[in-house]
């Protein structure tokens, strides 16, 4: 395998049971291989994901001063501008070389949720911005949900099973700019190889190329999808509930050749989080004597909070 598996949503939303079947066939079957997939057919028009660019650029090309107003102490990265440098990977201390920004889940109002998330912080100096980002974030949740709906069958339990974790979930639109590279990076990267935290995790902008997997036999693969392809990939909280029967792959983005060194890059990762009071504990159905239970038992909230103290964006 030199690249990820293509799967096509289209093929679960049929009417046909045997495409539908197929689609949880060959996703499930993909994430216990190698834990990525390119996914076609998702939500995401090409007019949202073109406005949504021409926004994020506009952001990223203000003054670094305009930027870090934007930039909110004490919460942990988790709403508005992350500046460049901060954020390592877990074990590493070199910073990675990119600047990000994150937008967050607005609740439904009877999802008595409004209290637990922090609010999205406001660009003012881009009417759109906001608007755009959520509008965007809608779309790739219910993509997700979809995705986490055929896992469900895969699985062998309800395919609604993981629908009221993660609509309202505490999930989080982060689009990143990797900027031009001006001179030898010291140990560093775009992004040092990692796993995801969350359960799974949906990727505009791979098709740029950068984005590496590390294969079961130690290999690290590009990760090429298709221009209007989706990149979606197991993340620890899902490999942890399911046992390590789904695999996060450890994943990064290496710097390009020296001679794409003058070019920036632009990704935008929706890390898909259930609500902090999800149990994680592994579940019956992927637990037996050839696979005895792997994990203690924690909710994704108290998950969530050991890595980001792990990855530099909480201080202990």
């Amino acid at each position: 395998m030199n690249n990820i598996p293509s799967v096509d949503l289209a093929d679960f939303l049929s009417d046909d049971p045997k495409r539908k079947q197929k689609f949880v066939d060959e996703i499930g079957t993909a994430y216990e291989e190698i834990g990525f997939v390119s996914l076609k057919n998702h939500f995401l028009s090409d007019a949202l994901v073109e406005d949504l660019y021409k926004e994020i650029k506009s952001f990223f090309a203000l003054p670094v001063e305009t930027k870090k107003k934007y930039e909110i102490e004490g919460l942990g990265g988790q709403r508005g501008y992350v500046s460049f440098g901060k954020e390592h990977a877990k074990g590493k201390k070199e910073g990675d070389l990119k600047e990000f920004w994150h937008f967050g889940q607005e609740p439904d109002e009877d999802a008595n949720l409004i209290d637990e998330y922090p609010e999205n912080v406001q660009v003012e100096e881009l009417p759109e911005f906001n608007k755009t980002g959520m509008e965007a974030y809608r779309m790739l949740e219910k993509t997700g949900i979809y995705v986490l709906r055929a896992l469900a069958l895969y699985i062998g339990v309800d395919e609604h099973y993981f629908d009221h974790w993660a609509s309202n979930g505490n999930s989080i639109l982060r689009p990143i700019h990797y900027p031009p590279i001006t001179e030898e990076p010291k140990g560093a990267v775009r992004a040092g190889a990692h796993g995801d935290i969350n359960l799974i995790t949906l990727l505009m902008g791979a098709s740029t190329g950068g984005l590496q997997v590390l294969r079961k036999d130690g290999e690290w693969i590009d990760a090429i999808p298709e221009e209007d392809e989706l990149v979606i990939n197991v993340g620890d909280m899902l490999e942890r509930h399911t046992n390590n029967k789904l695999r996060s792959t450890i994943h990064r983005v290496v710097n390009p050749p020296k001679d794409q060194w003058g070019t920036p890059r632009y990704s935008i990762p929706f890390f898909m989080h259930p609500r902090s009071d999800m149990d994680l504990s592994c579940m019956p159905e992927c637990v037996d004597k050839e696979h005895p239970k792997a994990y203690e038992d924690i909710t994704a909230g108290e998950f969530l909070h050991q890595r980001l103290v792990e990855i530099g964006l909480i201080k202990k």
